[in-house]
């Protein structure tokens, strides 16, 4: 059948949550049986978001095929249960760069090229070939942004030159927020009337609204929306706070958004097969009868007087899929790196686990080392991510091998023992300030070691890729390593190396045995990156199991 393209806007602030409508929608419309694929369509001139400050967009997503992301395209994998890859994700400087290749290759004839049609053009070529791609039915593209922005305009403009072009097979979901400011008591609807507004000048008329609230909407808000927006009454949709953005789709479902989509788009409903995915959410909202702290020990955290989760978001997520499978009610614990090395590591007292996630440079780096040693030392289960597996080997080095010095040459050029060096080819890009895109990235394979605590996890949770000959495939997003010239010391020490590489043999997990520490486990690749609320990462349920333990 012809393809069929939803788009979803949102109006008045960002952080509504577009992201969880689009993943929402999707899930739906593919628990019905369709063929669904999502594209978000970013703003930014950054070709992809790996060269972004976390604290400035947020954690950047890594997908399978080493695309590095926004983080709607983890909301999408965990919703949707199926990896992104580099068709899912547009911005706005990959449309610029290709449309100006093309013109300095004489590929427009001579043509003045312009916005529209040319940059207008590139968009719903991606569009589409993201459909093709996927042999999709229904395409659900968010659009970054709120309308009435500079940045997004060609993406609305692109959006309605297709609405024009495939009349009944493309339809326009908006995604506005309803305030109830606490001096008035009453929703306002005027904030959405005046995005609705700003749609209208575009040439665009919403099919649905979807209003984001505190509180269920009413009758008489629906009517004013109805009225002035110019939506049938049944198609305002009500997206109110919930326990967990998982339980979105249901509160969509209840409303038939999914069967009204499918209505106006001239498609059968089919059953909607959405069991496993309710009883997960119930799940998560049942009251849990043990909480443990879990202490995030990094440097991404604050932007002036706010703590941003989003800057850890694939951690954070990864934490709370373990901690309700498990029963368990995870508290996160923030540390800056940086007020550990004044001295003061009274906080982490109270962890009853300690995770060093994903990092660059030197800054809080000492800090992190200290709250490593001290994991190691006091038996409190310790999880290292890539840079925290990294500095759990430079830990290591200095205290259990006696390499006083030790360090990664990420920040110290001039160590006598470089446990942690660069991956061969690496400096001659760094050299070239080719910083984009050419770290290690993407999906690698390894292989698990028999009889260790990874073997033991992986083999428990049914995480192998092949369980004979214990390969598993994991995300890598690095330009340092393990130094291998170092390992028989490492070994003789009693640190495992537990996985290695199946193309380049690099060590790619250490950990302490299980006669010596409870649980002390480093991972060079993300495998936050691959948990999902229906299946959770097997290291995250060892950690999470292991921190029950210690609380």
């Amino acid at each position: 059948m012809p393809t069929k393209f939803i788009f979803v806007s949102g109006g008045v602030i960002s952080g509504l949550g577009k992201g969880v409508t689009t993943a929402s929608i999707a899930l739906l419309l593919q628990n019905r049986g369709y063929r669904v694929t999502p594209v978000k369509c970013e703003n930014y001139l950054n070709i992809d978001a790996g060269l972004i400050n976390p604290i400035e967009h947020g954690d950047p997503f890594l997908c399978e095929d080493g695309t590095e992301s926004d983080m709607d395209m983890g909301t999408y994998e965990k919703f949707l249960d199926k990896n992104m890859e580099r068709h899912n994700f547009i911005t706005m400087g990959q449309i610029y760069k290709t449309v100006i290749d093309r013109e300095r290759n004489f590929e427009y004839d001579g043509e003045d090229v312009e916005a529209i049609p040319h940059v207008t053009n590139e968009i719903l070529k991606r569009i589409k070939f993201a459909g093709e791609k996927e042999n999709a039915d229904i395409v659900v593209v968010e659009l970054g942004g709120t309308a009435g922005e500079y940045q997004n305009a060609l993406y609305y403009e692109a959006s309605r030159i297709l609405s024009r072009d495939k009349k009944n097979a493309v339809i326009h979901v908006h995604v506005s927020y309803l305030p109830t400011p606490s001096h008035l008591g009453e929703p306002k609807t005027k904030p959405t009337q005046l995005s609705v507004r700003m749609l209208n000048s575009m040439g665009i008329q919403p099919d649905f609204i979807v209003t984001r609230s505190e509180k269920p909407m009413d009758g008489r808000r629906r009517a004013r929306f109805a009225l002035f927006c110019s939506v049938e009454p049944e198609n305002v949709i009500d997206s109110i706070d919930l326990p967990t953005p998982y339980e979105t789709p249901l509160h969509l479902a209840r409303q038939q958004m999914d069967e009204k989509i499918l209505t106006m788009l001239g498609l059968p409903f089919n059953t909607l097969h959405i069991g496993e995915w309710e009883k997960m959410v119930n799940t998560v909202k049942v009251k849990k009868e043990k909480s443990i702290t879990i202490a995030i020990v990094g440097k991404y955290f604050a932007t002036g007087e706010y703590q941003l989760r989003d800057s850890y978001a694939a951690l954070m997520d990864a934490i709370d899929h373990a901690a309700w499978r498990l029963g368990l009610d995870a508290r996160i614990q923030w540390i800056q790196a940086e007020k550990l090395e004044k001295g003061d590591i009274g906080e982490l007292k109270e962890a009853s686990g300690i995770i060093v996630p994903i990092g660059w440079g030197p800054r809080g780096v000492e800090g992190k080392i200290k709250a490593i040693e001290y994991a190691r030392v006091n038996k409190i289960p310790y999880l290292g991510l890539c840079y925290g597996m990294q500095l759990a080997v430079v830990e290591y080095a200095r205290n259990a091998l006696g390499l006083k010095d030790a360090h990664t040459l990420e920040c110290d050029a001039d160590t006598t023992h470089p446990v942690i060096h660069m991956i061969s080819g690496q400096e001659e890009l760094l050299k070239r300030r080719a910083y984009g895109g050419t770290m290690r990235l993407g999906r690698w394979e390894c292989q698990v070691k028999e009889g260790t605590l990874a073997d033991e996890w992986y083999k428990k949770w049914n995480g192998y890729d092949d369980p004979k000959k214990k390969i598993i495939g994991e995300r890598h997003r690095h330009r340092y390593e393990f130094n291998d010239a170092y390992a028989k010391q490492f070994e003789e020490a009693g640190l495992v190396i537990s996985g290695r590489s199946v193309v380049e043999h690099l060590a790619e997990i250490i950990e302490l045995p299980k006669s010596v520490h409870p649980f002390f486990l480093g991972t060079q690749y993300h495998p936050e990156y691959r948990s999902r609320p229906l299946a959770p990462h097997p290291l995250f349920l060892a950690f999470i199991t292991a921190s029950k333990h210690n609380d």
